[in-house]
Parts: structure tokens; sequence; C-alpha cells
């Protein structure tokens, strides 16, 4: 097996919009810290798999196939890059907006070509950067860091997946799979920043040394944020949790993981289409608003920012353009590379959704935000509650878990 590294700035000029948060009260005005993709590779000599992770709010679909052709365009300059390629948002809220809403939009048309050319800057340096090395797959708990954004008595505990890259005479680098949302910093912010992701990379690379790399993904992070932990939201906040989610993983690969892949290994990749019934309800927005009256007038800032983030969630379920299908359709990516499953889920499942897949299938680590986005993923048990992620999403009770179906399925025939 050959695995490579590679990476492209992603510049954003001032007074682009931003994505994330309906409140936002103007464009951009600065960089706290560059936005980048990076991409990592790996080969078995027939075919190619390369994960690029884009510090981008979401990636539609009409980006991922767009990004697809760029990759694979053959310009005699650098060889065709890979047979199957999945590009990831990292999610952060301090980015460029990319048209996303509630059941997929479309992505603006500079952000469709300046994400594209990162991609396949990135993927092609990768390629050329390839050389022979094993993998080994670390997984364990991560405190105080994320926990259920919508429940204030939730365990701060979250899992955190690290795939070691092993070169000659050490590691030369890491994928990091972090279920935990980027929104450290807050609405008001005009600056951008890849947030949590960038954050994790600087620490890891610090504690690791420039020699080797680091990817960060994040995970099923649908309910999980660090609204319950963090204890500010700047640029040193971004450092203490990056710091946390980085001295977690230097302890996890300290110890043995199991074994992801050798140099005789191979690839598999596997690809389904399903189509996601549309959520069919509507929510009591004077209800909501008096419940969010009320948590203000009583002083308390936690109830009050749960009902807020309710009355949100209302209002950013309407900005899509109306539904002209009664289906959502979504594909779910599985490879394995060697003992290593790989999951690629669009959108933003809940945590649930990636354990359930796992279940004792191996080393696997499920990824969100991948090749389409359709919106939050709720469980079928969440669709009781009327939290913020069950009112804007844009799919029927039972979407996450037809889909987590399809992706243990599909780990059968990759």
């Amino acid at each position: 097996m050959r695995v490579g590294y590679g990476f492209a700035e992603l510049p954003v000029p001032d007074g682009t919009p931003m994505g994330g948060y309906i409140d936002r009260p103007g464009p951009s005005t600065g960089t706290l810290d560059p936005l980048r993709v990076s991409a990592v590779t790996w080969s078995d000599g027939d075919r190619r798999l390369a994960l690029a992770v884009a510090d981008v709010i979401c990636v539609n679909t009409d980006l991922a196939e767009y990004a697809r052709r760029a990759v694979n365009l053959d310009d005699h300059a650098r060889p065709a890059a890979v047979c199957e390629l999945w590009l990831a948002a990292s999610h952060t809220h301090a980015g460029p907006e990319t048209g996303c809403v509630p059941g997929g939009g479309v992505t603006p048309r500079p952000w469709l070509e300046r994400v594209s050319g990162a991609v396949r800057a990135a993927v092609h340096r990768a390629v050329e950067s390839e050389r022979a090395a094993d993998g080994t797959a670390h997984r364990g708990e991560l405190h105080g860091v994320g926990a259920d954004r919508s429940r204030p008595d939730a365990d701060r505990t979250v899992p955190l997946d690290v795939v070691a890259v092993w070169g000659d005479g050490g590691p030369a680098g890491v994928v990091v799979v972090l279920p935990v949302h980027p929104t450290v910093l807050p609405a008001g912010n005009l600056l951008v920043s890849a947030d949590l992701a960038g954050a994790v990379r600087r620490a890891l690379r610090a504690r690791l040394g420039d020699g080797v790399w680091v990817v960060v993904a994040t995970g099923a992070a649908g309910n999980v944020s660090t609204r319950f932990t963090r204890l500010g939201q700047d640029a040193a906040e971004l450092d203490r949790l990056g710091g946390l989610v980085a001295d977690r993983c230097v302890e996890l690969l300290a110890q043995a993981g199991e074994r992801a892949w050798t140099g005789t290994d191979r690839i598999g990749t596997v690809r389904a289409r399903r189509d996601l019934r549309r959520a069919q309800r509507d929510a009591d927005l004077g209800s909501l608003a008096t419940e969010y009256e009320h948590a203000t007038a009583a002083g308390d800032p936690v109830a009050a920012r749960l009902a807020r983030s309710r009355l949100e969630g209302v209002r950013a379920r309407a900005l899509g353009a109306p539904p002209i299908t009664d289906t959502v359709p979504v594909d779910v990516n599985v490879a394995r590379v060697g003992a290593l499953g790989l999951v690629g889920l669009p959108g933003e499942p809940f945590l649930g959704v990636a354990e359930s897949i796992r279940n004792g299938r191996g080393p696997i680590a499920v990824l969100g935000y991948v090749n389409g986005y359709p919106g939050y993923l709720p469980t079928a048990e969440a669709y009781g509650r009327s939290d913020y992620e069950v009112l804007v999403s844009a799919v029927a009770p039972g979407s996450a878990e037809t889909l987590a179906g399809t992706a243990r399925q599909l780990l059968e025939e990759a």
C-alpha cells in the first residue's frame, strides 16, 4: 500500500459572505487562520482512494461532482489522480458560504471553481508524494471537548478515531476523525478561520513535529458541539481545545493500535444512492417565540440559548428553495483500505448513527459531511423532541437509520 499527502490553501477575500450562522452581522473582514484543502491518498497499484477535506461549511452534490471531474482531469503535467474521490467539509462556521441549506443547495460559482481547484492541487500533490506505508487504527474517549449540544447535563465525552500512517522509522502522518461541531467562534466573528479543525491541526503538528502531516475530518457531529465545554469563543479557546484533542491523539498513538493495512493489502470502494423522504411537519413559531421570551425573562442563559436555537432552526429551514420532489437523493460511500473500514455519510449525522454502524465490526471510522448535504440526520428517537436539529432537518424520521443500514451492508461488500 502506498500513501500520500498534499494540501492547498483556500484564500478567502475580505468582504466574502460567511456560512454557518443565520444571524451573522456582515461579511468577512480578515483572516484569523488560513483555510485549506487537505488530501490523503491510498493506492494499491490498481485502485486509488482520495479523501479531501475542505475548510468550508458544506459540500453540495454539485461541488462533489465538479471536484471529481477536476481531480481526474489529466493535464499532461501530472497523472490522473484517482479512481475514487471523497470530498468532505470540515464544517467550519468561519469560512465562505457554499450554499449550505437543508435538503441541499447550489454552490455559488466562485466557490465551485475555487474549492475544486484547491482539491485538484491537493490530491495531485498527495499522489506525487505516495510512498509505501503501513497503517494502524486507534480509538479512545475524548473528555472535555464535545457533548450533546441540546442536553446541558450530557456527558462531556465523545469517541475519537486516529488513523496513523507509518513510514520508515516512525509516523509519517495521521488522519483524525473528530465528531464535534467546529463552532468555537461565535456568530459575531467576521474573521475567516478553520475553527476547531484548524486548531487541532496546528496543535498536533506542534506535538508530532513538522515532518508528520495531519488531516482532521469531522465525524458524525450532528448533535455534538463545544457549547457546554468551551470556556470562551476566541482564538485562545481554540488553542486550548485544540490542545486537548492533540494531547489525547498523542496518548492514543503511544498505545498499540489495530492493524489497518500493510504493504500487500488491497482497496475496495462502493457507493449506493438512497432517496430519503422529505419531512412533512410545521413548527409552532408562536410557541417557540414565547418559550424564548420566558427563558430570557427568567435569566436562565442555558434555557434561553436552547430556545433561541429552536427559533433559528425554523428560520433556517425556510432559507432553501421550495422542494420540487418528495425525496432527497443522497449517496453513502464506503471503502475498505486493508482491514480499515471508512464510511462517508452526507450531511450531519447524529453521533448515535455512527456508533450503530461500527458495532464491533473491526476498525471503522465514520465521517460526516461527505459528497452531499441533505442537512441534519437525527436519529428516529430524536424526532420526539423539538430540538434545533430536528426542527431544521429536511428529512423524515428513519432517514438516518436507512443510511446506517446501507453503510453496514456496503461494509460487507467493499
